[in-house]
Parts: C-alpha cells; sequence; structure tokens
C-alpha cells in the first residue's frame, strides 16, 4: 500500500511539471527569437505587405559583409527587436548580389552593406540607414519610419 501511494505521488509529481515544462515552453514560443525573415523574394514581400497592410523592413546585405553577419548574429535576433519587427512590419532580407539584389541594388541607390529600408506596402521609400545598428537604435529607427 505504501508503495502504491510513493507512486501515486511520483506520478502526479511528473503530471505537474510536465504541465510546468509546457507552459514554459508555450512562454518560450510566444517571443520571437529573431525577425523572420522572407530570403530574396522583393515581389513576396509587396505581395504580402499588401494583404496584410504593413511596411517593409528591408535588411540589403551582402555574403561577404562583416556588419551584415553581426546584424544577422545580433541585433536582429535580439527579441524586443524580433517581437517589434515581425508585428509591424512584412520582413525581408535580400542578398544584393544574388537573383534580384543587383537589380534592386541599383534601382534603390545602395552604395554599402548593410543598408535598411523601410518602404510602404506599395513599394515607396521611407526610411533609410547605412552600417550596423544596436538593437534599441533599430527600434528607434522603424518606430520613425512607422510615424512618418
Amino acid at each position: 500500500m505504501k508503495k502504491l501511494l510513493h507512486i501515486s505521488y511520483f506520478i502526479a509529481l511528473i503530471a505537474l511539471v510536465s504541465g510546468s515544462a509546457a507552459k514554459a515552453q508555450e512562454t518560450i514560443s510566444k517571443s520571437s527569437a529573431q525577425i523572420n525573415f522572407i530570403e530574396n523574394s522583393w515581389n513576396e514581400a509587396l505581395k504580402q505587405a499588401a494583404r496584410q497592410n504593413k511596411y517593409i523592413f528591408v535588411d540589403a546585405y551582402a555574403s561577404w559583409c562583416g556588419p551584415c553577419k553581426m546584424l544577422k548574429a545580433t541585433t536582429f535576433k535580439n527579441n524586443k527587436v524580433a517581437d517589434f519587427y515581425n508585428d509591424n512590419f512584412v520582413n525581408v532580407a535580400i542578398d544584393m548580389e544574388k537573383g534580384q539584389g543587383p537589380a534592386l541594388a541599383a534601382e534603390w541607390g545602395l552604395q554599402a552593406y548593410p543598408t535598411m529600408i523601410i518602404f510602404t506596402s506599395k513599394g515607396k521609400p521611407v526610411s533609410g540607414t547605412v552600417g550596423y545598428i544596436r538593437a534599441n537604435d533599430l527600434i528607434k529607427f522603424g518606430r520613425q519610419a512607422l510615424n512618418k
């Protein structure tokens, strides 16, 4: 009988821990781990922005660019940045040396990387910045664009 009681306590404990773990996982998944980017498709970004009535955030980068890699490893993985950009923008990362990239770089007059540009849902530029940017500054950049 004592053994059965211990087993019941053990099962109850496992259920309690499992429930807490599931709750913790649910909390974690609500917070973004990074900005969710459409990869290398300006046309898809335009379609989604029109459907969602959101501005477009473009990360214009080159594969060899050190500051671009730093942005991806740090700023774009900041939870506050990720939550803000995923909630307010359609995000697209474009390698400016592949696919549509060279034509877009010429059309947009890009001179250096990383360049980050915010466009209206119709593809009209609103704001831009060049170079590595810290998390708080990227949020300010986005807020200013939304207020224009």
